[in-house]
């Protein structure tokens, strides 16, 4: 069987996968990806990774080629460039460095434009020829299909909206920017809300136990199912903000969808109706009613499938 390794980087977990042409996936593997320690050390674990990966297959399941899904990553220079969760520096050589240890060819994306793929080869994206992903993590990426391909953009760095500004004289974000999308609407943005939340509030809230470096996406997102005041008002400011923005993505781009992916998405409808509510109030009138928001449905370890669907365009 014809296969791809396919390796999603994150701010917090990498994920690396063995997928075949139709999106099924063979086997997988997680692991930390330490994002404060130097890249190094981190291409010797996940080389560690990947061979264990591999040495668990069939001859003939053997990857054909290796796509890549990473922050900041340009696929026109193999590199990861300046990436603000990640403690690599400048420029990384990824691309250079795998294919060297593993002697097949390797395809790199930003993170969230091989979602944006993932989605169009295997997700809620097939059929459609114009949408947005925006995938809320650690951080907020996004990637966009525009006539049914990806936008690179001159510079292979297009839809950078985590880092849209909301606030001129908001939240630091780790970019070195004031006020970006990334630092409210996303798992690390939320958390800074809770807290913020927690100064401001006085109903009682599970939440006000936990660190904050403890605290999960997850962690909100129950305690807002569980109808917590504190959680549900960080979904609402959450929403507020991100549907806010995805206005202003309309009127550029004028897509069918949005599909949101990542950590926060899975919180459901205590995340997607609020922000639908949002973007609707802060449209321009031509695209009232018009433009559609989907949670993605793809499982838990699709993050792969992303990277997956970039190394078939190439191989396949």
């Amino acid at each position: 069987m014809n296969t791809v390794l396919a390796i999603d980087i994150g701010g917090t977990y990498t994920k690396i996968g063995i997928v075949d042409k139709n999106g099924g996936i063979l086997d997988s593997a997680v692991f930390s990806t330490k994002s404060k320690e130097p890249f190094a050390i981190y291409l010797k674990e996940l080389l560690s990774n990947i061979k264990q990966l591999l040495g668990s297959l069939n001859a003939k399941d053997k990857p054909m080629a290796i796509g890549i899904g990473a922050p900041n990553a340009n696929s026109l220079t193999g590199q990861v460039e300046n990436p603000p969760n990640l403690n690599w520096g400048k420029e990384t050589p990824i691309v250079k460095a795998i294919n060297e240890a593993l002697g097949l060819p390797v395809y790199i994306a930003n993170d969230a434009n091989a979602s944006a793929l993932g989605e169009l080869k295997f997700g809620l994206g097939q059929g459609m020829r114009n949408f947005v992903v925006l995938t809320l993590g650690t951080g907020l990426g996004s990637g966009i299909i525009v006539n049914g391909e990806l936008l690179l953009g001159e510079h292979a760095q297009a839809g950078e909206l985590g880092h849209v500004n909301v606030d001129p004289n908001g939240r630091y974000c780790n970019c070195g920017l004031q006020g970006c999308l990334e630092t409210y609407a996303s798992v690390t943005g939320i958390k800074r809300t809770v807290f913020e939340l927690i100064a401001e509030m006085r109903e009682a809230s599970p939440l006000r136990s936990i660190s904050f470096e403890d605290l999960t996406g997850e962690a909100i997102a129950k305690a807002a199912l569980e109808g917590d005041a504190l959680a549900l008002r960080a979904f609402d400011i959450t929403a507020e903000i991100l549907g806010r923005k995805m206005a202003d993505t309309v009127a550029h781009l004028d897509p069918e969808a949005f599909i949101l992916a990542g950590g926060l998405s899975k919180a459901g409808d205590i995340l997607l109706k609020p922000v639908k509510a949002s973007m609707e109030k802060n449209l321009f009138v031509a695209y009232k009613g018009k433009i559609k928001v989907y949670l993605s449905d793809a499982p838990r370890d699709a993050a792969i499938l992303g990277p997956a669907a970039l190394a078939w365009s190439y191989v396949s």
